[in-house]
């Protein structure tokens, strides 16, 4: 829900928000800059300035992935200050700052640009569990952070495994080392001790705990506001706010939530077995969704088993956007092809793991903390694959050696595409981030205009035979729409679509896009024929890289499948010359389809 909600839904309750007296709200960033732009079909950079002029009392707060900004790869360091300093520019004054794996180089960058334009860079400490992260990794680590120039240290439990026990430890022992450097903490509710870890956090010395309002909190979500501030009432640590305005609140997002039922996971309580598989909160919904995508909807508990098992193949790494992504696509990639973690070890350097695992390995994220990449495993995945500079992974930090981002050419390149008005700096780093979904997105504004004040209900789904709603466009203007049904399809596949505006009839032509879609029956690998290549996983076609009659050696790519942001190579498994290539672009395959 927290990123298919669109702006205009926030807008009606910033000004009560405004008067709670929250240390910050936290608004932008993550995963809701590309959702924004992908799914809603709206401008990020116009929400965080609508939201800026709302909220003139609270301050503003995004999460920032480091090297990897908002994205899953990393970006040269010259995007990375641009981007810090158009964030800081169009609102934002707290940039929460985390590596996913830990590694601090790759966060110097962001902190520096923070610094240099005045922000409040809070760097986030990763945390998790395993034999590594002791005591002493965690406040050596916090030292680290110290020195880099941080404004705020953040406890950043993306899975909810910080029991009150390990809180209060924790923040205790990193008090005393560091009586003067705020801490601020943040969690999951997922096992539901969430409040009980969040107080003890407070007791023993943090600053600002990070919270949900009660209609949205819980489970994978954060621990309940309202909780918090009632454990912590008539005590020396009373927050100073009212559970009445608590409860104003509540009642205006349990009405919003309400909109949003086709987005509910499914999920009906907490589970405790995220000690286990340490699963993030915000990956644990989104990997049920694409498991559901790829055809694993039943299979659940065996994913959650393989998560456990991928992390350990990984090197029992620190699980947050993006390494969690990687964990969560070789857990379904094993699930999928019916895989152990033993057999993927014995069978490494046959496989055609998803890219972001293969990327993983070659470095492409920095180096995982504070043990680095396991081997042999690591050199048996990338067997017979090269970077461009004809190594098998980086060396150094991975940002360093990327070039720099041509600005000047790509807003020169976009203004002549969409137009000067269209073509604003912040569009340039915009599509420097996602180029294609950038692209998709404009050409979608270009064929339907402005959808962002459709009211929330009728964006998600279509309205009933002859219902009304009316749609305000302008401060103080609406029009009133009223749908009168829709034609057979015709010969091109298109409908004319019969509507009434302020009661005067119109009809328009539109292309229906399911039209004529006929379900082929696809040919399927024949069981021990070793000359067949069949797709490891159920998606999409994105790119064919073979051609029929063609030599290929051992390793070359055939073809590239995604399914839900999950890519795989699918590559020769011996050399030789291709006779068929049965598939392309765009068909959607399953599993074991040749």
């Amino acid at each position: 829900i927290a990123t298919r909600m669109p702006t205009e839904e926030m807008l009606p309750i910033i000004d009560k928000m405004d008067k709670v007296g929250y240390h910050a709200v936290e608004c932008w960033g993550g995963a809701t800059f590309d959702a924004s732009l992908r799914f809603l079909k709206e401008d990020p950079w116009e929400r965080l300035r609508k939201l800026r002029d709302g909220f003139k009392n609270t301050k503003l707060q995004m999460l920032f992935r480091g090297q990897n900004i908002l994205g899953y790869s990393h970006y040269s360091d010259d995007v990375v200050e641009y981007f810090v300093q158009k964030s800081l520019a169009n609102g934002i004054d707290i940039i929460r700052i985390f590596d996913c794996l830990n590694d601090l180089r790759n966060l110097e960058t962001a902190v520096k640009a923070a610094n240099k334009e005045g922000g409040h860079a809070q760097i986030a400490l990763s945390y998790t569990l395993g034999d590594a992260y002791t005591l002493d990794y965690w406040k050596e680590t916090a030292k680290r952070i110290e020195d880099m120039g941080a404004n705020s240290l953040c406890i950043k439990d993306m899975a909810g495994l910080l029991t009150p026990q390990a809180a209060k430890l924790l923040i205790s022992s990193i008090r005393r080392e560091f009586p003067d450097l705020p801490i601020h903490v943040h969690t999951h509710d997922t096992a539901g001790t969430g409040v009980m870890s969040m107080v003890e956090c407070a007791k023993a010395g943090a600053d600002a705990v990070d919270v949900a309002i009660d209609s949205m909190s819980g489970m994978t979500s954060q621990p309940s506001m309202g909780a918090v501030v009632a454990a912590l009432k008539n005590t020396e640590l009373d927050t100073g706010i009212s559970l009445e305005s608590v409860s104003t609140l509540n009642d205006y997002w349990n009405d919003v939530r309400g909109v949003y039922a086709p987005f509910e996971s499914g999920q009906k309580s907490g589970s405790s077995d995220v000690y286990l598989h340490q699963m993030p909160g915000g990956q644990y919904t989104n990997l049920m969704y694409q498991s559901q995508q790829l055809g694993l909807a039943s299979h659940w508990p065996l994913v959650k088993k393989a998560y456990k098992e991928a992390n350990e193949l990984c090197g029992d790494i620190i699980k947050v956007t993006p390494s969690s992504k990687i964990v969560g696509d070789l857990a379904n990639f094993m699930v999928q092809n019916k895989l152990s973690k033993q057999d993927v070890l014995d069978r490494a350097e046959e496989l055609n793991f998803p890219t972001s695992v293969i990327q993983y390995f070659q470095g492409y994220l920095g180096i995982p903390e504070p043990w680095g990449f396991p081997e042999p495993f690591r050199t048996r995945v990338l067997k017979g694959r090269k970077l461009e500079n004809g190594k098998d992974h980086f060396e150094g930090r991975p940002g360093a050696e990327l070039p720099p981002f041509d600005f000047e050419k790509t807003k020169k390149d976009l203004t002549e595409k969409y137009g000067e008005d269209r073509a604003q700096d912040h569009d340039v780093l915009s599509y420097a981030l996602y180029p294609k979904v950038f692209t998709d997105w404009k050409e979608y504004e270009d064929k339907n205009g402005d959808i962002s004040h459709l009211p929330t209900r009728y964006f998600l789904q279509p309205m009933k035979f002859d219902e009304e709603i009316e749609v305000k466009y302008n401060e103080g203007k609406s029009q009133f729409i009223r749908y009168k049904g829709m034609s057979e399809v015709n010969k091109r596949g298109e409908r004319e679509v019969h509507f009434q505006i302020d009661g005067q009839s119109r009809t328009i032509v539109i292309e229906d896009q399911k039209a004529g879609v006929s379900v082929e029956k696809r040919e399927k690998v024949q069981s021990g024929n070793d000359n067949q290549v069949g797709s490891p996983m159920t998606g999409a076609v994105v790119e064919v890289k073979a051609v029929s009659g063609t030599k290929v050696k051992a390793g070359d790519p055939i073809c590239i499948l995604s399914a839900a942001k999950m890519e795989t190579i699918v590559s020769a498994p011996f050399s030789g010359i291709l006779k068929r290539v049965v598939v392309k672009k765009g068909e959607r395959l399953e599993a074991g389809d040749l």
